[in-house]
């Protein structure tokens, strides 16, 4: 898949079928919608595309008015996103910066610069409760008006829905609060996800050695750090989890990560107040060797949450926190032996 920042590049296609939204998490709703895209795109010999935005529309909405309250958790940060429209058969991204100029733009303008102009748009395929346009006044039957005007072929796509539920960004997202990662998979038609570059951290599982017993290298993690902006990406889930992590080796690896705020400890650490997800693996890949995780890209699929983040007052007591997570994911994965194998999306290097 082609991935462009922005309309301004020779590299996309000068005709395209074309569907546009945030697509937060690629769910089974989404997946429907690009399948008939891809089907749409062949018929008409032009290649496929997504048109979508970053940050999020709410998000910068949320920083403009200073109401952090307004952005919504997110399911998935960018890197994933596009993974998950490649993986879906999609020929070309774009991804537009969502800024003042774009919220002010008018709907006909949006058609005319964007949409045609931009984009070449020869088939346009929306949600059934999509918007456009400064103050959202763009809808479909000014879309499909357009497209009779200007000569592209509109289309909408019914709500998709999974044993009687609406299939949404919003479903997913209140599964994913409610600790319920059996129904968001369901959603999400397979195990939520984050991927990312391992970066160094504070070591501080590694100091954990002199407070774990038995333990030479303490709880090695991996350590994937998020946004520092104004409306940081706040993930959809938080806490405790059993996980798989692929991009180590061959296999994926089962372990426990804490995904969230890091609430132990020190409050004004390396951290500084940004989301971080910790991922340890049960049995480290001696063909690492002890640094070898930095710098990749590894997936980590969150499979079962055991609780919630909690605050812990010494190194000790956080080593018995983190060793007691341990002991319970192990015992889940060895009640589920078919969730420890079974394999994970695996990480890109690509996006």
């Amino acid at each position: 898949m082609k991935i462009f920042r922005g309309l301004r590049h020779p590299g996309i296609a000068p005709g395209c079928a074309l569907t546009i939204g945030n697509f937060d998490g690629v769910h089974r709703g989404h997946q429907a919608m690009l399948a008939r895209l891809c089907s749409e795109a062949a018929q008409r010999g032009v290649p496929s595309c997504v048109l979508t935005f970053e940050p999020h529309p709410r998000d910068w909405f949320a920083a403009a008015t200073g109401q952090p309250d307004l952005a919504p958790p997110r399911i998935s940060a960018l890197r994933d996103k596009l993974a998950e429209l490649a993986r879906c058969g999609v020929d070309q991204a774009v991804v537009l910066p969502f800024n003042a100029a774009l919220a002010a733009m008018p709907a006909q303008d949006f058609i005319d610069d964007v949409l045609l102009k931009g984009l070449g748009a020869r088939h346009v395929l929306v949600g059934d409760d999509f918007r456009f346009g400064a103050r959202r006044a763009g809808d479909f039957a000014l879309l499909q008006a357009a497209g009779a005007r200007r000569g592209f072929d509109v289309a909408r796509m019914p709500s998709y829905e999974v044993q009687g539920q609406r299939v949404s960004s919003t479903a997913v997202r209140e599964a994913l609060a409610a600790g319920d990662m059996a129904a968001a998979a369901s959603l999400l038609g397979r195990p939520y996800a984050i991927s990312g570059h391992v970066v160094h951290g504070r070591k501080l599982g590694r100091a954990l050695a002199e407070s774990a017993p038995g333990r030479q290298d303490g709880f090695r993690t991996l350590n994937l750090r998020f946004s520092r902006r104004a409306c940081a990406w706040q993930p959809a889930a938080s806490g405790i989890f059993a996980v798989r992590v692929s991009g180590l080796g061959s296999a994926p690896l089962p372990g426990v990560a804490n995904l969230g705020m890091r609430p132990s400890l020190d409050a004004h650490d390396i951290n500084g107040g940004r989301v971080l997800l910790e991922a340890h693996v049960f049995d480290w890949p001696a063909s690492l060797g002890p640094e070898g995780g930095y710098g990749k890209i590894i997936c980590v699929e969150l499979i079962w949450k055991l609780h919630e983040e909690k605050r812990y007052h010494s190194l000790a007591a956080l080593a018995e926190g983190i060793a007691r997570d341990g002991a319970q994911a192990r015992a889940w994965f060895e009640r589920h032996p078919a969730a420890a194998a079974a394999a994970a999306h695996p990480a890109t290097g690509r996006i």
